[in-house]
């Protein structure tokens, strides 16, 4: 098959690492992590995206061969704060992984999340994508933000200030880095056991599987965790186990 992939950027290492094991062709655009934050951006951005590759003007997209068309666009996105809602081809049919978000995809199932979850209740997640794509929680971060604080506004205005900053993070309690067995994050790891340490929080490691990435590329899309979205349709939230659905 060929395989037209938008992804976040966040699961660059993993897909990057599933995708050059396949035997499909895959041409794979990054978005930068971040308009989650903004769903209501994120779909203007990636239906932007699905337009011009339907248009045949995606400067981002490789066919080397007239003749050769893609079989599918797959979304390497969750629903994301319903970010994928609403989302539709004209021409080609849509696959996204069924999952409120993209620990999903590092976990390999939704059922392995829930469980997790369930016994740490208060997780604040951590990759390698993660944390190459966006500021964690802990010292780096802190320190970033105070020094910003301070030039605008003062040393003892910006102690205030970060004490309204942190006040989020007393929602959470574990460090949870996802480590796949593939990749080599050693780095990573020491990086998240400090932010444990600054924060005053637990550590803790989960392996990640690679089932899930690696059946999405394969285009093993069975409905219990693929949504298939034809020419046309369009994705919608539905609120119960399955998470996304077609309008």
């Amino acid at each position: 098959m060929r395989l037209k992939i938008i992804a976040c950027k966040v699961l660059f290492r993993e897909l990057s690492l599933v995708a050059a094991n396949s035997q499909n062709f895959t041409d794979v655009t990054y978005i930068r992590q971040g308009f989650h934050d903004t769903p209501e951006v994120l779909q203007k951005i990636l239906q932007h995206e699905i337009d011009k590759i339907d248009a045949g003007e995606d400067t981002y997209t490789c066919k080397p061969n007239m003749d050769e068309d893609f079989d599918a666009v797959l979304l390497g996105y969750a629903l994301c704060s319903n970010g994928i809602a609403g989302l539709s081809s004209k021409k080609y049919k849509i696959v996204v992984p069924r999952g409120h978000d993209c620990i999903t995809m590092f976990l390999g199932s939704k059922e392995k999340y829930r469980k997790y979850f369930d016994s740490h209740k208060c997780v604040y997640w951590y990759s390698a994508g993660w944390i190459e794509n966006t500021p964690m929680p802990g010292e780096k971060r802190y320190n970033n933000i105070r020094s910003q604080y301070i030039e605008k506004y003062g040393e003892e205005n910006a102690d205030y200030l970060m004490e309204m900053e942190q006040g989020w993070f007393k929602e959470y309690n574990w460090c949870t880095f996802i480590d796949w067995p593939e990749l080599n994050n050693s780095s990573y790891k020491a990086f998240t056991r400090r932010c444990a340490d600054f924060l005053n929080w637990n550590y803790d490691e989960i392996t990640g599987d690679s089932t899930l990435l690696r059946d999405f590329i394969e285009g093993n899309w069975d409905d219990e965790r693929f949504l298939i979205v034809p020419p046309g349709k369009t994705i919608e939230p539905t609120f119960d186990k399955k998470i996304i659905g077609l309008k």
